[in-house]
């Protein structure tokens, strides 16, 4: 039996995110393996100004892309929403790299650890069982 009829899709709509280290392919040697899916929602307050900040972000995320812990980044829909696909070594590691963002005094964010999907196309593994049906 399908394994669709178990579970529930939701379709997101992504935009491309002006800090998006999209050139890398492979992360930088040494970051660790672990991924980590992290939304982010900025809520400056009123009054404040965030222009010196935003462009200390941008250089910051290119350092951490650089460093092999940003992989990806996203435009949520939604004012100040994003989604980053991030490389840490644990936990710990991550958490301290998510603190070092500027923007960090008006961001939520959540981190949510990966694990390998048996289904991962770019995992370079086969299935371990002959079943070609789709989940």
């Amino acid at each position: 039996m399908p394994l669709r009829v178990w579970r529930t899709d939701e379709v997101t709509p992504l935009s491309p995110h002006p800090n998006d280290p999209a050139g890398r392919t492979e992360p930088a040697p040494g970051t660790g393996d672990r991924e980590f899916l992290i939304t982010f929602t900025v809520a400056v307050p009123a009054g404040q100004d965030a222009g010196d900040a935003e462009a200390r972000e941008a250089r910051r995320a290119r350092e951490l892309a650089e460093q092999g812990h940003l992989l990806r980044l996203w435009k949520l829909p939604g004012d100040g929403r994003a989604l980053g696909l991030w490389q840490a070594s644990d936990t710990g590691a991550m958490e301290a790299i998510l603190a070092s963002l500027p923007l960090t005094p008006w961001t939520s964010t959540q981190a949510t650890p990966l694990t390998p999907h048996p289904s991962d196309p770019g995992a370079g593994h086969e299935r371990s069982t002959g079943d070609s049906t789709s989940s």
